[in-house]
């Protein structure tokens, strides 16, 4: 559109370059003609007797001079014709340089828009990529925080454990221990209290024995074959105890049946005997 009215402009400009030349050319041979007029009146009028020559001087001087108006004229017309030629060839430049400039500085002013908006991108591309790259240290910083925190209450639970195992394993020790050491205490009174018993046992036993000897010898002095009526032997027995057989093992076994019958012991046996001299 520019270049169309540009154009347009170029035209108008040759056309009054062209009035312009073609106009004075006009005025030129006027003149010209008016002043041919004039000298050939007056060489008519000064010199009647050389009528002839100087009517034909005047004439050839007048087309002599009529053809070097026309060459003027014609040299003047060619002289516009080229001035308008080049007006019009240097306008058209001017008007090609003109749309070339203006072309020239649009495809700048698009290329600058261009590379402005190539610019933007890059920087928004640049900005995009750092605040991903900003997004992923965070993330990756974030997934560290929480893996370390993982670890770290990992290890503190199982510190955690650990502690208590320790704790549950010192109970059961301190619990082993105690039932140890309470087993041993009940089997050291029970081995105190059996070797009291046995003790005590033995010291029956021996009581027992002292008194079946102590009996023994008041009664027969001792003798299996000690006899006094119906007594008979070492413990002075009814001779139906014995039922017949007189026999030391007899006497000695029919004896501790009949004391441990009537009396529980020997013992006993002799704390009767003391008190009624008889058992």
């Amino acid at each position: 559109m520019m270049f169309k009215h540009n154009f347009k402009k170029v035209l108008s400009a040759t056309a009054f370059a062209v009035a312009l030349v073609v106009a004075p050319a006009a005025n030129v041979s006027a003149a010209t003609n008016d002043a041919s007029s004039t000298q050939q009146s007056a060489t008519a009028t000064s010199q009647d007797q050389q009528a002839s020559q100087d009517q034909a001087a005047s004439q050839s001087s007048a087309a002599n001079q009529s053809s070097a108006t026309a060459v003027s004229a014609s040299s003047s017309t060619s002289t516009s014709s080229a001035t308008s030629t080049s007006m019009v060839k240097k306008t058209t430049k001017k008007a090609k340089k003109t749309t070339k400039k203006s072309k020239k500085k649009a495809v700048k002013k698009v290329a600058k828009k261009t590379t402005k908006k190539r610019a933007t991108k890059k920087a928004a591309e640049a900005a995009a990529k750092k605040a991903a790259a900003v997004k992923k240290a965070a993330a990756k910083k974030a997934a560290a925080a929480k893996k370390a925190a993982a670890k770290k209450a990992a290890a503190k639970k199982a510190a955690a454990v650990k502690k208590a195992a320790a704790k549950k394993a010192a109970a059961a020790k301190k619990a082993a221990a105690k039932k140890a050491a309470a087993k041993a205490a009940a089997k050291k009174k029970a081995a105190a209290k059996k070797k009291a018993a046995a003790k005590k046992k033995a010291a029956k036993k021996s009581a027992e024995k002292a008194a079946k000897y102590w009996i023994a010898m008041r009664e027969s002095s001792g003798y299996y074959t000690a006899r006094n009526g119906s007594c008979y032997g070492r413990y002075q027995l009814l001779i139906s105890y014995l039922g017949g057989d007189l026999s030391k093992k007899n006497q000695e076994r029919t004896a501790d049946r009949y004391v441990y019958g009537r009396y529980g012991s020997w013992v006993n046996a002799k704390r009767f005997w003391l008190a009624h001299n008889w058992y």
